[in-house]
């Protein structure tokens, strides 16, 4: 118990003092100090890491989903949704990425841009038909491959066939675990080999800017499609055997089931549909909206906060149920991306009021940290705001950021569904505090310190409200 008592460092709360109880060590700390300590002028204003401990390093997030010729599907979206946050994850915390591959289609580009993925829509690739050249002569020179019309005997191929390689074979060989027991023989086409030259020129592109560092190819896929991309991961080792190929790993997104669909939906519908419930939601609370494009912007930017709740709040290998009907979407549900939004446009209403109380002199300006008293925040939601969430966020960040180091095996899980979990819960507690606690009171100078100290506290769950969603590419709201 002394030895608790007596702790020190960096990452440690001031302890007043601990008891032994029937449940464990009861352990109490100096509220005031833990306040000051996150709140006050020595606090940490960013939760990004400092250049020192920043990790080093690329990685090349590859979705196999934007290689479709045909439109996307809400089963599409969910690898692409991933991919783009786990990318603004892992810039956070000092990692460069690199996404594969550029968006080929006008159609695709739209509805990205709708959900505001940001998606290269060109990867430089003037270098890919030299790269393309090389990997087919490296595929004359491997063993695993036959060329075509060497087998007498043998079926008749499609015309774009190049060659057939004996994947199941070469697994064997090298000794590779994880890989579908079905794997056999590929048929080798141009388009293939052009999907892996984009690869290569992706990874030569980070070892180029980065010196030489290591580079991580990690591919985001839905479960539908990861029997073809073993294939291609497969057909790379044998004709690049380099560090960067023997690193592959997979992220597989579980299945998307939809309900009620009266024929297959096409992402650009699933978002038209639920821009639509988001309008008549709105107009339901809130009344007819005003027609302008602050209000068009208002209603895009909620639907996209529920389409990426609705795609990223669950983990990645887990299914995920989309229900079409009205009653699924509303701008209160707690569950919501709009609840979340509708939350942080709260936080910039409480300041927008302050700010024109103090023009007004109604309130004096908020004073510098240094001479704020934190020991008026006795509220046990304001413990809770700092403890369970500004406390814990720069951690939250990180974890949802880590990849598993190299293993055996080719699967990886990631925790990427810990931001959006964590924005939920963070509006479900800011709310029921919110709802019960007048921050503005009365204009009385002895309720001032009180005052101040709550805006101090909310002005910084207002900051991770909005680096949170940053990693989402959603916009924090000033009204709704």
């Amino acid at each position: 118990m002394p030895g608790v008592t007596s702790l020190g460092g960096p990452g440690v709360l001031a302890v007043r003092g601990c008891q032994e109880t029937p449940a464990g060590l009861a352990v109490q700390l100096r509220r005031p100090e833990a306040f000051c300590r996150l709140l006050g002028p020595a606090s940490v204003p960013s939760p990004s890491p400092s250049p020192s401990e920043a990790p080093s390093g690329w990685v090349v997030l590859h979705c196999p989903a934007l290689r479709r010729p045909a439109a996307l599907r809400p089963r599409h979206l969910r690898p692409l949704l991933l991919a783009d946050h786990l990318a603004q994850l892992l810039r956070a915390q000092g990692v460069s990425v690199c996404l594969v591959p550029a968006v080929p289609e006008e159609g695709s580009r739209e509805v990205l841009q709708q959900l505001r993925v940001n998606w290269p829509s060109s990867c430089g690739g003037s270098d890919l038909p030299d790269a393309i050249s090389a990997l087919k002569q490296a595929l004359g020179q491997s063993p695993c491959a036959t060329a075509c019309g060497q087998e007498p005997g043998t079926a008749t191929l499609p015309d774009d066939v190049i060659s057939k390689v004996h994947l199941k074979s070469f697994v064997e060989q090298q000794g590779l675990e994880g890989y579908d027991p079905n794997l056999d023989v590929l048929l080798v086409t141009e388009e293939k080999l052009r999907s892996l030259a984009e690869l290569q020129q992706a990874v030569l592109q980070c070892t180029a800017e980065g010196q030489g560092s290591c580079c991580s190819v990690v591919h985001v896929v839905s479960c539908e499609e990861e029997f073809q991309q073993q294939q291609l991961d497969l057909l790379w080792r044998i004709l690049d055997p380099g560090a960067h190929t023997a690193l592959q790993k997979h992220l597989v997104c579980g299945p998307v089931k939809v309900t009620n669909p009266s024929s297959p939906i096409g992402a650009d519908q699933y978002f038209q549909l639920r821009k639509h419930q988001m309008y008549e939601a709105s107009v339901m609370k809130y009344g007819e909206l005003a027609q302008d494009e602050a209000w068009t912007e208002v209603i895009d930017t909620l639907t996209v906060a529920a389409i990426r709740f609705e795609m990223l709040s669950t983990a990645h290998r887990s299914q995920i149920t989309l229900d079409l009907e009205d009653s699924s979407i509303s701008t209160k549900g707690t569950k919501s991306g709009a609840f979340v939004m509708y939350n942080c446009a709260r936080l910039a209403t409480l300041f927008d009021t302050y700010q024109r109380a103090v023009e007004r002199g109604t309130y004096p300006p908020l004073p510098p940290a240094s001479e704020l008293n934190f020991s008026c925040l006795r509220e046990e939601g304001e413990w809770l705001l700092l403890f369970n969430y500004l406390l814990p966020f720069p951690e939250v960040l990180q974890q949802a950021a880590e990849l598993p180091p190299p293993s055996k095996g080719i699967r990886i899980t990631a925790n990427t569904e810990m931001v959006c979990k964590f924005l939920i819960q963070l509006s479900m507690d800011f709310s029921s505090y919110y709802n019960r606690v007048h921050i503005l009171g009365e204009p009385f100078p002895h309720l001032f310190d009180q005052m101040f100290a709550r805006l101090q506290l909310l002005g910084a769950v207002r900051d991770m409200f909005h680096s949170a969603l940053a990693t989402l590419h959603l916009p924090p709201l000033s009204q709704i």
